[in-house]
């Protein structure tokens, strides 16, 4: 017999399961988290949105185009008012947007280039929040690229930043802040790495030797949201710690200004899915949904099944929406009880978001 080293054993899978793929969302959806990757058209947009449920879709980054080249983005800014006419008024009722301000910026790591960086990211906010933005989205250059006039790294809480997030709790917006990334990102890309096919492909989503590691990141963001107690922040992607529920727990319990969303990361939920669903439950008020990727009625059925069925052992899209990739296992549903669901849909987001009111009436 041929000698077949561990390496070389790929099984082929003999399990049969039930599969039930919701076609539509139990209850009505805001996907509080997307992008408009690659300018998709409106009309394509609704067209989906109808399909699964979705009721209204948030462009977190709503001053800023996001080009889609080889699988992955750029961005680069533009005015509000772009997605604005081309979205929220063609379709009334359908669509709203945040803004990142004056931290709309791409391959320049100086960010604060003089002592007036936070007045004029402040009167953009403003500005921005005056047009229909409603809220302020904060991308993980904070912490990893972003630079001062002196050259350095500039910390997420740094206090020179300090009067952006009070003002925008005094507007009523909260502040949606990615700070770091999984915690593979931040170790050696190698065998024993969980994302290390991922960051084969994208070698630039390694911060493996970052400045500031990934511990150091969060405790950088928690002490900056314990400073602002009148700001409510929403911290994407299971506030970037989806490994470890029980700090994420934690978090929430010690500050009722934050809030999270679970958007790319169905993937950690859904192998855990028995503390994820205690997770649900418990902190059913604090939670909202978002996709994060690159729309498709594919993907935000297997976001239904996750929240919705009981199925196991099935495939989810990767980061860049892709089935059946760089997906690392295959995820287990949650069966979440209806109250919770009706929450998390859409319930935690007007909560949260008061001006989605406003636009879900068009």
């Amino acid at each position: 017999m041929k000698e077949v080293l561990l390496k070389d054993f790929r099984p082929e899978c003999l399990l049969k399961v039930a599969e039930h793929v919701p076609e539509r969302a139990r209850f009505p959806v805001i996907d509080a988290h997307n992008h408009l990757f690659g300018d998709l058209p409106a009309d394509k947009l609704v067209e989906v949105m109808d399909a699964v449920g979705v009721r209204l879709w948030l462009n977190v980054t709503g001053n800023t185009t996001l080009p889609l080249v080889n699988n992955t983005y750029s961005i680069a800014r533009r005015e509000l008012d772009f997605f604005m006419e081309h979205y929220a008024r063609r379709y009334p009722g359908r669509f709203a947007a945040m803004t990142m301000a004056d931290f709309a910026q791409w391959g320049d790591p100086v960010l604060i280039k003089d002592r007036d960086f936070a007045k004029r990211c402040i009167e953009c906010l403003e500005r921005d929040a005056a047009a229909g933005a409603c809220g302020l989205k904060v991308t993980k250059e904070l912490g990893l690229f972003f630079r001062d006039y002196e050259g350095n790294m500039l910390r997420v809480d740094d206090e020179r930043l300090d009067p952006i997030w009070a003002r925008a709790g005094e507007l009523g917006v909260p502040v949606l802040i990615h700070v770091s990334d999984p915690i593979g990102f931040f170790l050696p890309i190698d065998e024993r790495n969980e994302h290390y096919l991922t960051l084969l492909h994208f070698p630039g989503w390694s911060f493996h030797g970052a400045q500031f590691g990934k511990g150091e990141l969060l405790e950088q963001r928690n002490r900056m949201i314990a400073r602002h107690p009148r700001t409510k922040f929403l911290l994407p992607h299971v506030a970037n710690l989806p490994e470890n529920l029980a700090a994420v727990g934690e978090l929430l319990d010690e500050n009722p200004n934050v809030f999270i969303d679970f958007s790319a990361r169905i993937d950690e939920l859904g192998r855990q899915p028995h503390a994820a669903h205690d997770f649900f439950v418990r902190h059913q008020n604090r939670i909202l949904f978002g996709l994060d990727m690159p729309v498709s009625a594919a993907a935000y059925r297997c976001y239904f099944r996750l929240l919705e069925t009981r199925d196991d052992y099935f495939e989810y899209p990767d980061y860049i929406g892709r089935f059946g990739v760089y997906t690392r296992w295959r995820l287990y549903g949650l069966d979440l009880p209806d109250t919770v669901l009706e929450k998390v849909y859409a319930g935690n987001a007007l909560r949260l978001i008061p001006q989605l009111t406003e636009a879900m009436k068009g």
